[in-house]
């Protein structure tokens, strides 16, 4: 096996699909389609189930799959201690924690580990449930609810693990001589949507803005109410362009999420993020 194979086999794994492999390597779909028909060879197994909607780990590949993120990060191991390398990791962040809460992770962690490179990244939460469990980054901060990931209402891959590092608050604001209705929402899918449809359900009147900073000024012009996070607030309730409206919101975990099979090699970088 060679790593470059590996690194393929992986990112079709985690992907699903060799176009989407390519394009998060870098490489052409031939290429990617090459590595892995040679590691396939080289084993003397078939490792995916060429289907119409993509490609589907065998009994093998899934074997394998368990196992490759593994060898991967022990090669780059190897590869820092004969080179002296500085080691280096890959942190995502939902776009909204990336500027309110990621600087505060992050000085953390260069206070308790200044040997380390740290890389970030600004991508959806799906793109970051993706490219955690395709190795593509080694840790996600999000927004989540309860005690599992994916307790906010999204789906998550399978063998995810997390630690909660903070938490932040929900209000339900409006202008105080505002209308309260409708509710103001972000897109579908957002944290703070998804928040609102569980502590509101459908029957509440809603519209759907694009964003939650749009949302919040629609609500300081008097057009609704909107449910939003603390950091988003700024000094609106300080200075009474917003006033909360009296709901008692459960808080949603600020959420450091990995794949369980490479905590033994991110378990000093994990500790170093988490401990408070």
């Amino acid at each position: 096996m060679e790593l470059r194979q590996l690194k393929g086999f992986v990112a079709v794994a985690t992907s699903g699909s060799v176009t989407a492999a390519a394009n998060d390597l870098g490489l052409a779909p031939a290429s990617v389609s090459e590595q892995v028909r040679r590691l396939e060879a080289g084993l003397g197994v078939a490792l995916f189930e060429r289907t119409a909607r993509g490609m589907r780990l065998t009994e093998p590949g899934t074997a394998l799959l368990a196992r490759a993120q593994g060898l991967l990060d022990h090669a780059e191991e190897v590869r820092r201690a004969v080179t002296g390398a500085r080691r280096r990791v890959r942190i995502g962040a939902l776009e909204m924690l990336a500027a309110a809460k990621l600087p505060a992770v992050i000085r953390r962690l260069a206070e308790r580990r200044p040997d380390l490179d740290v890389s970030v990244e600004s991508r959806t939460r799906q793109s970051l449930l993706d490219a955690v469990a395709g190795g593509r980054l080694d840790a996600a901060l999000l927004l989540d609810l309860g005690d599992r990931v994916g307790g906010l209402g999204f789906a998550r891959p399978a063998g995810m693990d997390h630690v909660d590092v903070g938490e932040v608050r929900l209000s339900l604001v409006a202008a105080p001589d505002g209308d309260r209705e409708p509710l103001l929402v972000s897109p579908s899918g957002c944290s703070i949507r998804l928040a609102a449809d569980q502590v509101f359900g459908a029957e509440v009147p809603r519209r759907e803005l694009s964003s939650i900073t749009t949302a919040r000024e629609w609500s300081r012009q008097g057009l609704g109410a909107a449910l939003l996070p603390d950091f988003a607030l700024g000094s609106d309730l300080d200075t009474g362009a917003l006033v909360e409206l009296g709901l008692d919101a459960p808080p949603l975990a600020l959420r450091l999420v990995w794949m369980r099979e490479r905590e033994p090699s991110l378990r000093d970088v994990l500790y170093a993020l988490s401990a408070s």
